[in-house]
Formats: C-alpha cells, structure tokens, sequence
C-alpha cells in the first residue's frame, strides 16, 4: 500500500460534507478512506426527522464500500463541512473497526493512530 496522502483525505471528506443532509442539526459531517485496492470512498451524514434513526457520514462511506466493490478500509477521515476534525461516534467505531480491522488508520486529534487504539476492545465475533 502507498503512503496516505491525509491532505488529500481530509479534503475529500470536507467535499463530501458539503453534500451532508443535515435540516436538522445543521452540522454538515463527511467521511473519506482509502481502500485496500488503494479506491477512495465517501460519505455525508444524512438526517431525518426521527434522529436516532440518522445516518453518520461513517454509515453511507460504508455502504459506499460495498457497493463499489467490498474490500477493507485502510485509513479514515471525517471532517465538518468547515474542515474541522471530527470523531466518529461509538457506533461509527465499531463499524470502522468491522470494516477496516484493529490496522486501520484514524485521523484523530491524537494524531493518526490505529483503530485498535481509537476503539480498545472492540467487540468481535
């Protein structure tokens, strides 16, 4: 795998923020990762009016990935639609690290760092 180019990353997950569906909350959320086949994913948040029923930005890129050809997630960004850094939420994790394994990589305040740490104890099957 080549090196991440997370410039690159953090601006695609901002350029998909700004298609975010968000009445709502009016926080627009996108999400971008690299693939292991080296594809780029996206995804936007997308609200409705039940709330607990929304779809994270974290939720579409993972429908993004399997419906343009399944592989793993290598290294993840999410970002406002203003740029800022944002974390996924508990769920989101889970769904990253299913999708991604404890190698994948997070762009977190923290710095960039491996799902295992950004979700200890993840739970597995």
């Amino acid at each position: 795998m080549e090196t991440i180019n997370w410039e690159a990353l953090r601006a695609a997950a901002v350029e998909a923020a700004a298609k975010a569906y968000c009445p709502y909350s009016k926080l627009q959320v996108g999400s971008a990762a690299v693939c292991d086949d080296g594809r780029l994913v996206v995804g936007c948040n997308v609200e409705n009016g039940s709330y607990g029923v929304t779809l994270c930005a974290e939720c579409t890129m993972a429908g993004q990935l399997r419906l343009t050809g399944g592989g793993r997630f290598v290294a993840v960004a999410c970002r406002s639609g203003q740029g800022e850094l944002l974390m996924p939420c508990g769920r989101c994790r889970q769904l990253l690290y299913e999708l991604g394994g404890p190698d994948c990589l997070v762009d977190t305040p923290r710095g960039i760092i491996p799902m295992r740490e950004v979700l200890p104890d993840a739970f597995e099957l």
